[in-house]
């Protein structure tokens, strides 16, 4: 089969990472002219740590992993209000909870795979679909004709735009700053922290070399011309309201890891599958980050790709077990993701005031039932 995978973000190669393994040799066509370090830091939950171990690359990404062994949320005035115990996870499903530095779990992907299964400075302006192939049209003029696509494109993806026009991505009320930074022994190891209040929400997690990664986020407009123009000093200043650290992990961000990024998904899809070709990942099922899910949903629809070109007859089969195992479990973690990010960002008072006594009560063995249905 001469099947191609359009992207080369963390869903596209963690497919061909499981195609290779498979004997399966797909090729993988990537709009940038190079793979770099991008992205700040990325939490990856124990379900999605299976999927790699099945892979076989979590031995690479443990290396530059920080174990988990705490969520702790907090209101406005760093009070912790609730908490998840993620060593449970690991106890019943026997995978770590982690934090990894993007570029480093990109990185562990793509040197599992053949370089010469990448093609670079390929982007796919159009496509025509037959009954027999795939047609890519390429925007340096060059085109390529394949039985089968898996497109891993994204939220903006050319494909799902053109096979359902109307899934066009939704925003999602707010827009969010992501940095790294050193620690200063301010925040404790192994340990992930979520402040809410009704100025803003900040998290934080440790790095397994001694960083910090961070996000804030705030209720806005999307595009707004003041927000896109925040410098690390303005986020700073905003985010002051918080305790003192918050301030110093914002303010000491290395330059080339401050992010600014107005937060999206996509209204869940019925299907992944268009005859030949098949959505995976961002393309499929962006969700919010809220979760820690987004990547690690691209890793499972790998993987489960994986499983279903190796146990059906027929690709066409396989789309469909594919299509079957993913689309229900994709859609409530859109659907849960947004209901979170919704509470956390409350900025009336009274909401606040009703979150934040209420929560403490809820009990913890309820908030870990809730993240059970990741591991079916």
């Amino acid at each position: 089969m001469n099947i191609a995978i359009i992207g080369g973000g963390i869903g596209g190669l963690a497919t061909a990472v499981g195609l290779h393994k498979i004997g399966i040799k797909a090729h993988v066509y990537e709009r940038a002219g190079s793979f770099k370090p991008l992205g700040a830091g990325i939490g990856i939950g124990s379900n999605v740590m299976l999927a790699l171990q099945k892979l076989g690359v979590a031995g690479d990404i443990l290396k530059s992993a920080m174990p988990l062994t705490e969520q702790r949320f907090l209101n406005g005035k760093f009070q912790v209000m609730n908490s998840i115990d993620f060593t449970l996870l690991k106890k019943r499903f026997g995978e770590e909870n982690i934090t990894i530095e993007r570029a480093d779990l990109h990185a562990a992907l793509f040197s599992a795979v053949d370089s010469r299964a990448f093609h670079f400075n390929k982007k796919v302006e159009s496509f025509n679909q037959s009954n027999e192939h795939v047609e890519l049209i390429f925007s340096d003029g060059t085109k390529e004709t394949l039985d089968y696509v898996i497109a891993a494109d994204g939220i903006n993806s050319i494909f799902r735009k053109t096979l359902v026009p109307n899934s066009l991505p939704r925003y999602a009320g707010y827009t969010c700053w992501r940095g790294i930074t050193k620690n200063k022994d301010d925040v404790t190891p192994h340990i992930s922290s979520e402040a809410w209040s009704k100025k803003g929400r900040f998290g934080w997690a440790p790095l397994h070399n001694g960083d910090v990664y961070w996000f804030a986020c705030i209720n806005s407009e999307a595009n707004h011309p003041v927000y896109e123009g925040f410098s690390k000093e303005d986020v700073a200043d905003y985010f002051s309201f918080y305790a003192p650290v918050v301030e110093r992990l914002i303010r000491e961000t290395y330059d080339d890891y401050f992010l600014h990024h107005d937060i999206y998904d996509i209204k869940p899809l019925d299907t992944f599958v268009y005859n030949r070709i098949c959505l995976l990942g961002d393309a499929a099922h962006a969700t919010t980050p809220n979760m820690g899910q987004g990547a690690g949903q691209s890793i499972e629809d790998a993987y489960e790709l994986m499983e279903a070109i190796k146990n059906t007859p027929t690709m066409n089969d396989a789309f469909k077990q594919y299509d079957a195992t993913r689309v229900k479990k994709t859609k409530k973690v859109i659907n849960l993701s947004r209901q979170i990010g919704w509470a956390a960002q409350w900025d009336n008072s009274l909401l606040v005031g009703f979150r934040n006594k209420v929560f403490p009560l809820v009990p913890k063995s309820l908030l870990f039932w809730r993240l059970t249905f990741l591991f079916k």
